[in-house]
């Protein structure tokens, strides 16, 4: 190597370290508030900080799931689904009354909805038993979700889809369209709770202190943090971590190593199912409703998209929790920045889509620069 060419080695080592590094997205997000930040001074507000991060803990945790589906080489399209419907029944077992001029034509009415509310309503530990039915019932299609792909040796893709309309309409039809509210302020609180608070305090002409309250730590920080922690640990510190990643790589090697694959894959599913469910249960929480149509538009390609910006792999074999952390949080913030400019909505999933395909393609480059290194 001649002195001329070291240097240019050296900085193409650099590039590929940055590239390889698991905070590359994080760098990259620090960089993109940095360049839009003079344009858009709002991006660093606290306000806006707070409901980026607000916006930021349903979708980590729902993207937690899918991380494990694309990690054995799959995707879950039905996750979308599983939030509409899971919404819908639980609240229709804990809403505190129900309007007969609104709902009276829903299947529901009479058999869970009444004037009076839902069965629950009212009960000491309704709400509890709510919510572990709304995991349960998610818990149950992500199990046949996994039968039908892991026994059945279905395409995850068709299976998936095939759930996601099937779940989607029995949410609608089961309220016809309508959104079931007047929940109990104990589940509410899940999804705008908050355990510390900061106070700015500001001046006015009247000489009153005016003072502005931002939520530091809330319920579903606390509940996305533990999700992450927790589903770090699985994937990295366990066992079935390892099998997932193994699956991924090469399920037939995979099974010939002695991996219960068939069974992974099923519990893959039903913690995506799960994951789904909580993500649900916060977004219910802070809207105060049970929604047939949540999960639906462009939130799976929010989903899919964040986990794939982070740097899991499409391909399989290649996924780390902390990636998907910070992948959703360059999402919400690219979100954000995008809502300020006042684009359309057709001009925010257009950019969206260019996004997750520029991240698929930096996947690509990444394995390549791997494959270098290691060959």
């Amino acid at each position: 190597m001649t002195a001329t060419e070291a240097p240019s080695r050296r900085l193409s080592d650099r590039t590929a370290d940055l590239f390889l590094s698991d905070y590359f997205v994080l760098y990259m997000t620090l960089a993109f508030v940095a360049v839009l930040t003079p344009f858009l001074p709002m991006l660093i507000a606290p306000g806006n900080i707070v409901n980026v991060l607000s916006n930021m803990w349903p979708l980590l945790i729902v993207a937690i799931g899918q991380t494990f589906v694309l990690a054995i080489a799959g995707i879950d399209l039905s996750q979308g689904s599983v939030i509409a419907v899971t919404s819908v029944i639980g609240a229709a077992l804990i809403t505190l009354v129900a309007d007969p001029v609104v709902l009276s034509k829903a299947p529901l009415w009479g058999v869970l909805l009444t004037e009076n509310g839902g069965p629950l309503a009212g009960m000491t530990g309704g709400v509890l038993i709510a919510i572990v039915v709304m995991i349960a019932l998610a818990a149950l299609i992500g199990l046949i979700n996994g039968l039908a792909i892991a026994i059945l040796d279905m395409p995850a893709f068709m299976v998936t889809l095939v759930t996601m309309i099937t779940i989607s309409a029995l949410a609608i039809y089961l309220t016809q369209s309508e959104n079931i509210a007047q929940l109990p302020e104990n589940f509410v609180i899940l999804g705008k709770g908050d355990l510390i608070s900061v106070y700015f305090g500001t001046k006015d002409t009247s000489q009153l202190p005016r003072k502005e309250v931002f939520s530091l730590v809330t319920y579903p920080m606390v509940i996305a943090v533990v999700m992450a922690i927790s589903a770090h640990v699985l994937l990295n510190r366990t066992v079935f971590g390892r099998y997932v990643l193994a699956i991924g790589i090469n399920r037939k090697a995979a099974e010939i190593s002695g991996v219960p694959v068939r069974r992974v894959i099923v519990l893959v599913f039903m913690l995506s199912a799960v994951c789904a469910a909580v993500g649900g249960i916060l977004y219910s929480a802070r809207l105060e409703a049970g929604r047939p149509t949540l999960g639906e538009g462009t939130f799976l390609l929010d989903v899919i998209g964040a986990a794939v910006i982070g740097g899991t792999s499409l391909f399989g074999g290649k996924a780390k929790i902390i990636w998907t952390i910070f992948g959703v949080f360059f999402f919400v913030v690219l979100s954000s920045a995008l809502s300020a400019m006042n684009l359309s909505a057709f001009q925010v999933d257009m950019v969206k889509g260019a996004v997750i395909l520029g991240a698929a393609l930096l996947d690509v480059l990444r394995t390549r620069i791997m494959r270098e290194r290691t060959g």
